[in-house]
């Protein structure tokens, strides 16, 4: 079965200099259980296949049903200095939750 990962959270994004920083918010604790299973840093990774040139980090926070991840070498170096339209990330939590998760 395959759902969009906005049918189960909701996101916020931004940038730590060149990091794209997206948290992912589980509405319940059935949508917490199936990210914290299925989005994995492989996935996201792939996800932003030619927008995230570094790694992705994941941090769980079980205390607020959210995964944290931070994505290195997004945002041509960041806000003060990137050409990018989105030099601070913004839109990230959209392109996030268009991601679809096969359960």
């Amino acid at each position: 079965m395959k759902i969009k990962l906005k049918e189960i959270a909701h996101a916020r994004s931004g940038d730590k200099g060149d990091a794209g920083n997206v948290g992912v918010i589980a509405y319940d604790d059935k949508g917490f259980e199936i990210i914290k299973k299925y989005l994995t840093t492989e996935k996201v990774k792939k996800h932003f296949e030619g927008i995230c040139f570094g790694k992705v980090e994941r941090y769980e926070m079980p205390n607020i049903r959210a995964i944290n991840f931070l994505l290195h070498n997004t945002l041509g170096g960041g806000g003060t200095v990137s050409l990018k339209h989105d030099a601070q990330g913004k839109i990230l939590a959209s392109a996030m939750l268009r991601m679809e998760l096969d359960i």
